[in-house]
């Protein structure tokens, strides 16, 4: 992808020749920065933020079988799932989520589980923007 240290090519010989190739490179640059632009507006609508909240809907059953897991794209779109589990059988329902709410309506958990899913995707990035900068944000020379 880079040629800069492609062997083989000869240095430039004159002042035409090192303009010509900082004007490759100023291509080369602008291409990328395209690139990453639209990488940055496709990555929206991927998969970002999980929340799973695990729960006991009926007192007299059980433990925390039951369960709401958020997952959501970076505009907070998605689909909040719901598994309520009982002795007599399973039951799982499904809601669409738009900008971090529903239509429908949601229960306590399914709020909690996208609410979690926007803290732990907001705490990821908390931690790799400090290890990015060598921890405590950006250091001078």
């Amino acid at each position: 992808m880079f040629k800069f240290f492609k062997k083989g090519k000869k240095e430039p010989e004159n002042l035409k020749e090192v303009l010509a190739q900082f004007k490759d490179l100023e291509n080369n640059f602008e291409k990328l920065s395209q690139d990453l632009e639209n990488f940055k507006k496709e990555s929206q609508l991927s998969l970002q933020k999980v929340g799973i909240v695990r729960f006991n809907p009926f007192s007299e059953v059980g433990g925390d079988q039951s369960f709401s897991i958020a997952l959501l794209d970076g505009n907070d779109d998605g689909v909040v799932i719901t598994s309520l589990y009982s002795r007599e059988g399973n039951r799982i329902y499904g809601k669409p989520i738009k900008a971090g709410q529903s239509e429908y309506s949601l229960s306590k958990e399914e709020k909690e589980a996208i609410e979690k899913a926007k803290i732990n995707y907001e705490n990821k990035n908390q931690k790799f923007n400090k290890s990015a900068t060598g921890g405590g944000g950006f250091r001078t020379c």
